[in-house]
């Protein structure tokens, strides 16, 4: 490596370390990033793009949980239709279908038949997945056979069990590709993209795009704060909707799955700048590369088809790791309303006898992608004086608490019905806090004090969180009290794991002793 190229090595990694940096400390730098209206055309743009798609990862997981268990249940199925010379106990053909199947799964990945690209392939991967599985079946049961020998009757169950796999495999194969181009086609599965930067770039990053076979990429529009004469209107077939601000509210209309930016790594300056502002969204951020004349290692890239990515940063909780988030919060979420629901029955009668007024109190809060959702509470103040904004924050002794609404409050049986919200899903157990939408610390709202704020919204909030855990719960009277809830909020996002869930959810009774600063 030349010095050349190691200067512009030292410059990417100082770059990458600066956006780091920004996440840890939760600042955003530039302009507020919560965003501004955006112009009529996006807008209308952007409603195309609401739905949801379906996730490659998640789609490919599904397909082998399927395999393995279609032929598993075609093995047990074989066993009764033909049960050859009637020897072989259920339990052992239980025990040899879900060897065959598993293997299987293991030979079909290992043969690279699990991507979009060979399961869209209608008939030329179809070789390669039926001697996957010929070579599997033939390999456990030709050892079958040397070591418990086999009987004629018996290969010929087995020969027909291997001939309705066989078949029932590759036909799945073939429907599972027509699905996949149908899903294609009318925009179902495909991974929706944005192009941050415009001019010859971009152009040239779309043409690129364009020419890859099996391309799974949505082009939705181009966004640039620049000119016409440097960022025209249109690029190569594809709208300039709008600035870098419109564009973090465009995002959060829509299903956007990835931001690519089309700029040169020399444009380190212009690049640190945009990343200040586009890091508060939920998805991947990408730096293209292709243009660029310095390579490093194939393994500091990712590729949409042959075109190198720098990695900048990745959407959160994604995919996979989404689905079991999910499965942890619907099943601690039923355990804890099986144990708790006679605490909340007692306070729901307390808060009835005491005080006029319905028991529950609904609130509007910020969820994930800034969205609004409502937040169920029990009721805790005087109900001709509730504040449902929580713009004016509740203080040591305020009056418009109830007796019982105090107790509830310090003790956080307040918060119990948001289990409601969780199963619903627009709650998880463990995140950052959800804050009403118009809170604010004396005269500033949240977003002004810390310009990071809205990346606590990269994942879904929580009824319990890491921050309040470590003591920073309750009112907010000063700047710094919300810096270090967002600080410790971006800390969870970048280091999550269900573990971590897990040690939040059972240190929260614990913590909840402390009762400082709830009142």
């Amino acid at each position: 490596m030349n010095k050349a190229e190691k200067n512009d090595q030292f410059d990417l990694e100082a770059l990458r370390k600066q956006v780091s940096d920004i996440s840890k400390r939760g600042e955003g730098g530039g302009e507020p990033t919560s965003g501004e209206p955006i112009n009529a055309y996006a807008r209308q743009i952007a409603a195309q793009f609401s739905d949801g798609t379906r996730s490659p990862s998640i789609l490919i997981g599904q397909f082998r949980l399927f395999e393995f268990v279609s032929q598993l249940v075609i093995g047990l199925i074989a066993f009764f239709i033909w049960p050859g010379d009637g020897s072989e106990a259920f339990s052992h053909r239980l025990l040899t279908a879900a060897l065959i199947a598993g293997l299987l799964v293991i030979a079909l990945q290992t043969i690279d038949t699990y991507s979009i690209p060979a399961l869209r392939t209608r008939a030329h991967l179809l070789p390669r997945v039926f001697f996957g599985w010929t070579g599997v079946f033939m390999a456990v049961t030709g050892m079958i056979a040397v070591f418990k020998g086999i009987s004629w009757p018996q290969a010929q169950a087995d020969l027909a069990w291997f001939c309705v796999g066989a078949l029932f495999l590759l036909g799945s194969r073939f429907l599972v590709a027509y699905g996949i181009r149908n899903w294609a086609r009318n925009g179902v599965m495909e991974r929706r993209a944005v192009i941050v930067g415009g001019g010859e770039p971009a152009k040239d990053l779309i043409r690129i795009l364009e020419q890859q076979r099996d391309n799974d990429i949505r082009i939705c529009g181009i966004f640039d704060d620049r000119g016409e004469k440097r960022s025209p209107i249109m690029v190569a077939g594809y709208p300039k909707l709008g600035t870098i601000a419109e564009l973090v509210e465009f995002v959060r209309m829509t299903r956007i799955d990835m931001l690519i930016i089309a700029l040169p790594l020399s444009a380190e300056a212009r690049i640190l700048q945009l990343l200040k502002k586009l890091w508060v969204l939920p998805v991947d951020i990408r730096l293209a590369a292709h243009a660029n004349r310095l390579r490093f290692r194939p393994r500091a890239y990712s590729h949409i088809g042959s075109v190198p990515m720098l990695d900048i940063f990745n959407k959160p909780i994604r995919d996979w790791d989404s689905v079991a988030k999910r499965g942890f919060d619907i099943f601690f979420a039923l355990i804890a309303l099986a144990l708790l629901w006679p605490i909340m029955l007692g306070t729901a009668i307390a808060i009835k006898a005491t005080s006029k007024g319905p028991i529950f109190f609904m609130q509007k809060r910020h969820g994930f992608n800034n969205e609004v959702i409502n937040v169920f509470k029990f009721r805790s103040m005087y109900t001709n004086m509730s504040d449902p904004t929580a713009k004016a924050a509740v203080t040591k002794g305020d009056p418009r608490v109830t007796p019982v609404g105090r107790f509830i409050r310090k003790t956080s049986i307040d918060e119990l019905p948001q289990l409601i919200n969780v199963l619903q899903g627009g709650l998880s157990l463990v995140g950052p806090r959800p804050h009403a939408v118009l809170a604010q610390t004396r005269d500033r709202a949240f977003g002004d004090v810390v310009e990071g704020y809205f990346a606590r919204h990269r994942v879904k909030p929580g009824v319990t969180g890491w921050a309040q855990i470590n003591g920073w719960r309750g009112e907010i009277d000063h700047d710094d009290k919300i810096k270090f809830r967002t600080a410790y909020d971006l800390y969870y996002i970048e280091n999550w794991s269900l573990w971590f869930d897990l040690k939040i959810l059972f240190l929260t009774p614990i913590r909840l002793f402390n009762t400082e600063n709830a009142y």
